[in-house]
């Protein structure tokens, strides 16, 4: 009898430990033990100030961390920035931080996320429709058409001159 019980725990001890050895190789578990949970975990872009000193027009997102379609937005950001690191600096503003307050006050919020193209060059500033956030090709239209209307500026800017 005793036999069978020490059998039995011996046997129950080793499928114990290669469960839990498949669980811990688990690539699956191991995504999810990495999982971003709020935006903020995604660090993406360049500070605000950075951006300002630069003469490249900003991509600024204006977050909250408890904003569902705020992470959920995370990952299409990451392509953005890494498709137009060239030509756009990519700013995450969480609107709830004391130190983006002045900003969060300066523009207007229509929700979340909420991102702004703003180009202190021409002092100009505009919001997306968030309607286009989840499309990555409409946000690309509207991303490249700001850029087109800014050569079209700055050529102008050179022929003045």
């Amino acid at each position: 009898m005793k036999k069978k019980l020490f059998a039995f725990i011996g046997i129950l001890l080793i499928v114990l430990c290669m469960g839990a050895v498949a669980f811990a190789t688990n690539p699956q578990v191991q995504n999810f033990a990495s999982k971003k949970n709020v935006p903020s975990d995604y660090k993406i872009g360049i500070t605000y100030d950075e951006a300002l000193k630069s003469d490249k027009p900003m991509l600024a997102l204006f977050y909250v961390d408890w904003c569902g379609y705020c992470l959920r937005f995370m990952p299409k950001l990451r392509v953005i920035s890494y498709l137009y690191k060239d030509k756009y600096n990519i700013v995450m503003l969480n609107a709830e931080a004391p130190e983006n307050q002045k900003m969060v006050k300066d523009v207007v919020l229509t929700g979340f996320p909420t991102m702004y193209v703003i180009d202190k060059k021409y002092d100009n500033r505009f919001l997306l429709n968030n309607a286009i956030y989840m499309d990555l090709g409409k946000l690309r239209v509207e991303l490249d058409r700001y850029l087109k209307v800014r050569k079209r500026l700055d050529a102008a800017e050179v022929c003045k001159k």
